[in-house]
């Protein structure tokens, strides 16, 4: 097992955020839930967790998203990198930070995740296989908001056998919160690489991981999250946060 613990953290705000549209003509990153952006909690959480350091991944109205972090000076250290294939799978977002990452473990979230710090602080004692990553799963499947939408999970001896929108046989579902080793690049990369038109989503390179035995899963157990992807998320997040 790798016993390196992660200061820093990749977000994926890259998106078109085309599920989300509402009056407000903020790109999806910058939209607020209670009065605060959905990045910005990100990066508040993860700060609370110690984690000091923030790979932000940009495309879709990147200088909109990058002022709009840049004017909030929130308390993490921040550095921008850009996707310039951003219309295409997320994996692509990933893959744009290696360099900035090089070679160290570090966290990886969705900038429209929203979560409580415990999540993050569980996550990062958990046991990361070499090579491998740790994904943080919901299994309360009858709490799930907008299950249809969710990324689900099957697993079995804690690992990770299965993983996609359109699964029907699951028993757990993806937070997008992961604790990871340098080798999700290589693995995306090589997906990548492997198509004609480069395109690769994260969901590729976890299931590369999980051929190999080294993509496992943490229980959050009570732990609150959501993603919010629709108008009717927000106002759930709203609730629940």
């Amino acid at each position: 097992m790798n016993e390196d613990k992660p200061s820093i953290v990749v977000i994926i705000a890259a998106g078109m955020g085309s599920r989300l549209t509402t009056e407000d003509s903020l790109p999806k990153p910058l939209m607020q839930v209670n009065g605060r952006a959905l990045i910005l909690r990100v990066l508040d959480r993860f700060y609370e967790a110690g984690v000091t350091e923030a790979v932000i991944v940009t495309g879709h109205r990147a200088d909109e998203i990058e002022s709009g972090v840049s004017d909030a000076q929130p308390q993490t250290r921040v550095r921008f990198v850009r996707n310039p294939n951003y219309k295409m799978s997320n994996g692509l977002s990933v893959l744009a930070a290696k360099s900035a990452v090089g070679n160290r473990n570090f966290f990886l979230s969705m900038a429209d995740h929203i979560f409580e710090s415990s999540l993050i602080s569980g996550l990062k004692d958990a046991p990361l296989p070499d090579d491998g990553l740790v994904l943080a799963v919901d299994r309360k499947l009858d709490a799930i908001y907008d299950e249809d939408d969710a990324t689900k999970v099957k697993t079995a001896d804690g690992k990770i056998v299965e993983i996609h929108k359109e699964l029907t046989e699951f028993d757990a579902v993806d937070t997008g919160l992961f604790l990871c080793t340098p080798a999700l690049f290589d693995r995306i990369s090589e997906a990548a690489g492997a198509r004609d038109n480069g395109d690769c989503s994260l969901s590729d390179g976890v299931k590369a991981m999980s051929l190999s035995g080294t993509a496992i899963v943490h229980d959050i157990g009570n732990g609150k999250w959501q993603d919010v992807d629709t108008p009717g998320a927000i106002d759930h997040a709203a609730r629940l946060f």
